[in-house]
């Protein structure tokens, strides 16, 4: 397809309408459930008082500020895709951040700014001690008739197009990781998807074989993790496909496609890591030196162990619990005896080359 065509194409499946609304309009709206976000979303909600202070100066100041971005849906609903940080610092300031975010928040206390130091311990409401801390009335007035663009995509767009817009505008970004924009998207694009996500995401057995530490909890490595799992059961890898291009593909495809079983990959999963976690526990995913398996968790491994293991399950049930483990772990010390894997798996090879050879050869290596 020539570019022209490829360009009139991907215009179709992106339908737009945009115009600028005040502050107090857009509270407005989200007071009347008009204009939603997610609790999902909140949670990603992380600036500090410093940098919520700085914005609130901005509208003060009439400093141009970044259009928001709203999914449209066939009810007229507006749903928050980009300008959660700019929009919950308002709702927090004037007291209408809804959910659980809102109470472990509490109010928005400002703090002084380069051009407003008076702003220092500034609340929307004066606080009950007759502080004189409240913003002045006139000043409130201000803050919300400051005008913010909103670019909405229409919900005749392609369903790809929201999650697109959602991460051209988060990733790269310092407060979101790349699962964390996949995670958000898939909460608009199926509920029921990104909770069975999380929940398996969680598993005890799959948290103990892939050894996870706060940090990489926090950062939803986990559901990452679990996320390829079951991406390369189900959506075949092509070869030179960016991995997280590949990811993102991935979960669009299982979250809009209704003949994914959940309950079946739910239940594939769940063997998958407890005879995992029976083998070799916490060392699942880890080097073996001919005499010990240790170091840390390898990619590599998890790609060929997880994978074998999921395509093997009746073979592997077949077995004596005891059987069952002492092949398991005999097939991960094998692992690294074998050519391919050793060629492929180490350090400077890509990932696109990786699971290009990898996944493949993952379920004769899992073979009883």
């Amino acid at each position: 397809m020539a570019l022209a065509d490829e360009i009139q194409t991907a215009r179709k499946k992106v339908i737009t309408d945009g115009y600028e609304m005040s502050i107090g309009e857009i509270i407005n709206l989200y007071r009347d459930d008009e204009l939603v976000i997610d609790p999902v979303f909140q949670r990603l909600f992380r600036w500090g008082d410093e940098r919520k202070s700085r914005f609130i100066e901005s509208l003060i100041l009439g400093i141009p500020i970044p259009p928001i971005f709203v999914y449209q849906d066939e009810n007229g609903v507006w749903e928050l895709i980009d300008g959660l940080q700019r929009l919950s610092t308002v709702l927090q300031l004037t007291g209408d951040l809804k959910g659980d975010r809102a109470a472990e928040l509490g109010p928005l206390i400002l703090n002084g700014t380069r051009f407003l130091p008076s702003l220092d311990g500034k609340r929307w409401k004066e606080s009950a001690n007759g502080a004189n801390d409240g913003i002045p009335q006139p000043l409130q007035i201000e803050i919300k008739r400051a005008r913010v663009r909103v670019e909405i995509l229409k919900s005749d767009s392609d369903v790809s197009a929201k999650f697109e817009l959602f991460q051209r505008l988060n990733t790269g970004g310092a407060s979101l990781t790349e699962q964390e924009v996949r995670n958000s998207i898939a909460v608009s694009l199926n509920r029921e998807f990104y909770d069975w996500l999380i929940e398996h995401s969680n598993n005890a057995a799959f948290i103990e074989t892939t050894g996870q530490t706060e940090t990489a909890l926090n950062s939803q490595a986990g559901v990452e993790l679990a996320l390829r799992f079951f991406a390369f059961r189900y959506i075949p890898y092509q070869p030179g496909l960016d991995v997280h291009e590949y990811l993102d593909d991935a979960l669009m495809k299982m979250a809009t496609d209704n003949t994914f079983d959940l309950n079946q990959e739910g239940e594939v999963f769940t063997k998958t890591f407890t005879f995992l976690s029976e083998a070799l526990g916490s060392m699942s995913f880890k080097r073996w030196d001919g005499r010990n398996f240790s170091g840390k968790f390898l990619m590599s491994v998890f790609e060929v162990m997880s994978t074998g293991v999921s395509h093997n399950l009746v073979e592997l049930e077949a077995l004596q619990a005891h059987e069952r483990q002492a092949f398991i772990e005999q097939a991960a010390k094998s692992l690294w005896n074998n050519p391919t894997f050793n060629q492929y798996s180490g350090a400077g090879i890509r990932g696109t080359t990786r699971l290009a050879r990898l996944l493949p050869i993952a379920a004769d290596l899992l073979k009883p």
